[in-house]
């Protein structure tokens, strides 16, 4: 059994990020339980050329330590690779560039704990400290510290439609690994509306003519949404937005984060553009083999295994009709959604809930009672709005985890950075 300052669960970029911001502080003493066995973000979706929809400052570290040897540029650096992307004359990585730099971050921490998968969560009334159990092969190792930090992640999302559906459906997550058996179908759906989707889909379109199957897209959407990257827009994603949107009423939080979905679950306007442009080249010689279908959504859906066919329920939410199509490929493209991570069961009247059954997560992204006993990354849309699943704002919100950690202000955080106000002026009432 080992004691901690505190135990981080889960080892995406936020996580990661903490691990990172960490390491020179010597009063912090933590550990990193991780159940995979290695860092491996979005593997399922490492397309050749896809890119991050962030810039490449919004990397593990740099928005909360400039100088900070975790950086993207120093790992340009230190893999030969600073003055090609220098000249390459992008802001953006690409993803796969984005995941080798998680894993070159990984490699240099050695608080982290790979193959421990975190089964139990306790506290421990007398000694005022939550007890980890992690299961480590066949055997179980405990932790103990004063806080948590949970990092699970969202796992992938598969509508109610298809729930119980057997078969070889693919979600997105896994793309990559059946993207073979996928182009020798005769025909493929791709169903969702949102980046992965039209990843997937422009990957599946480059291919059409080499393999020669009919493709679909189906998106309950009315049409293929950008993802609004305005500059006044992304000031959205700042703290003054976060003060603003945090102190809202919970009912009015709830309804403008279903209204705001469309501010990071767009598409990426320069791929919208690229699957509108590859349909043009591929329609020079006639008709392109592919149907995209736009305001409709997935009802039903049943695989016959006599046929290796899927029966798709569809209905046009604007004119209220049903119809059906076949496919013998099915991409669900439909994302991910977050669950309370079993784990805490044992802990879970410590932690607060709002109206809705969801964390309560406190203005300094604490979730317990205490205020600074269990913190959490992402998950918080409801709360923390945009900012929230943001790998920008990944630092913004470590520094703050970390102030809490410490009791001071290690990493300088931005007050107020945006130039226009989200709320009614002060001192201006009617």
């Amino acid at each position: 059994m080992s004691t901690h300052n505190f135990v981080a669960i889960g080892l995406g970029p936020y996580n990661l990020g903490l691990a990172c911001l960490t390491a020179p502080i010597s009063e912090l003493d933590g550990v990193f339980l991780e159940s995979r066995p290695g860092v491996d973000w979005h593997p399922g979706m490492l397309l050749e050329s896809a890119r991050l929809q962030t810039p490449f400052l919004a990397d593990l570290v740099t928005l909360a330590d400039p100088t900070s040897p975790f950086s993207f540029l120093n790992f340009l650096k230190e893999t030969g690779r600073l003055y090609p992307f220098y000249i390459r004359e992008s802001f953006y990585p690409l993803r796969n560039e984005y995941s080798a730099y998680c894993r070159w971050a990984a490699a240099k921490l050695p608080n982290l704990r790979f193959g421990h998968e975190v089964t139990l969560v306790e506290y421990d009334e007398t000694d005022q400290r939550y007890v980890v159990h992690a299961r480590v092969g066949d055997e179980t190792v405990t932790h103990r510290a004063r806080h948590l930090v949970l990092g699970t992640g969202t796992p992938p999302h598969v509508p109610p439609a298809c729930a119980g559906l057997t078969g070889d459906a693919v979600h997105n997550s896994g793309y990559l690994e059946h993207r073979a058996a996928l182009r020798t179908k005769r025909s493929i759906t791709v169903v969702g509306s949102g980046q992965s989707a039209a990843e997937i889909y422009h990957d599946l379109l480059a291919d059409i003519d080499t393999y020669g199957y009919q493709l679909t897209w189906v998106t309950r959407s009315p049409r293929f949404f950008p993802l609004e990257y305005t500059k006044l827009t992304l000031e959205m994603t700042s703290p003054d937005y976060v003060d603003y949107f945090h102190a809202l009423p919970e009912e009015t939080r709830y309804r403008l984060e279903a209204e705001q979905k469309g501010l990071f679950k767009g598409i990426s306007a320069d791929l919208v553009d690229g699957i509108f442009d590859l349909l043009y080249e591929r329609s020079v010689d006639g008709p392109v083999n592919t149907r995209l279908l736009t305001n409709t959504e997935l009802t039903s859906a049943a695989h016959d295994p006599d046929t290796g066919t899927y029966a798709l329920g569809l209905r046009h939410v604007e004119q209220d009709r049903e119809f059906g199509l076949r496919t013998e490929g099915l991409v669900l493209a439909t994302g991910y959604h977050y669950r309370v991570p079993a784990f805490l069961e044992p802990v879970r009247d410590r932690i607060r809930w709002d109206a809705h059954g969801r964390f309560d997560v406190a203005r300094n992204y604490s979730i317990d009672h205490t205020g600074r006993g269990i913190f959490l990354q992402n998950a918080g849309t409801h709360t923390h709005s945009i900012t929230s699943p943001d790998l920008g704002m990944g630092p913004y919100r470590n520094s703050w985890i970390i102030r809490e950690l410490l009791g001071r202000e290690h990493y300088p955080i931005e007050k107020s950075i945006a130039f226009q106000e989200f709320g009614a002026p002060a001192g201006m009432a009617s």
